[in-house]
């Protein structure tokens, strides 16, 4: 066991299966340069040894995020990570613009995100609505777009399972199947 992955390891003498990964951010004020979480979110992916597919920002639009969303699961992307939106103000819309896209949802991620996320920033954890699911077969997590719960998000709960030799599981293996009928 180790810290990453509590219940769980990483086999190192395996290769690694690249995963393509979009990320988008979800923001009515940022921009290229100031988008810090999205910047997180990339070089962490590419870190992991995934390719980054795709990057962009999108507004607090529930229309703008479905296409943006919707565009990336019919090109060959196999996992989405959006930042933002995901909070309890009258702008923050994500969950309203993605949980209806879901053939599936993953609820489990919400629960161990906001256990993450409780020991970073405590109570504060309640005023986000983190989520994720699966749009036509592509993995869609949902985080808050803060540095702290992009770090935590990805660090602790994403890159285990977007890890081919994280055992005993992993969401990768899981790829040929999501389309199953």
């Amino acid at each position: 066991m180790n810290a990453l992955t509590p219940g769980g390891k990483i086999n190192q003498s395996l290769p690694i299966k690249a995963v393509r990964v979009a990320v988008l951010t979800i923001s009515d004020t940022r921009d290229e340069e100031s988008d810090t979480s999205g910047h997180i979110l990339a070089e962490r992916v590419k870190g992991a040894g995934h390719e980054l597919a795709a990057k962009a920002i999108v507004p607090d639009d529930v229309e703008a995020i479905r296409k943006q969303v919707l565009g990336w699961v019919g090109e060959g992307v196999e996992a989405i990570v959006t930042t933002g939106g995901t909070g309890i103000t009258g702008r923050d819309v994500t969950p309203e613009a993605i949980r209806p896209l879901f053939d599936k949802e993953i609820d489990g991620f919400s629960v161990i995100f906001h256990l993450i996320s409780y020991q970073s920033v405590g109570l504060s954890t309640l005023q986000s609505r983190a989520l994720a699911g699966i749009i036509k077969g592509v993995f869609v997590f949902c985080l808050p777009g803060s540095n702290g719960a992009v770090r935590d998000g990805w660090d602790k709960v994403i890159s285990a399972q977007l890890d081919s030799r994280h055992g005993p599981c992993n969401m990768v293996e899981l790829m040929p199947r999501l389309l199953e009928a």
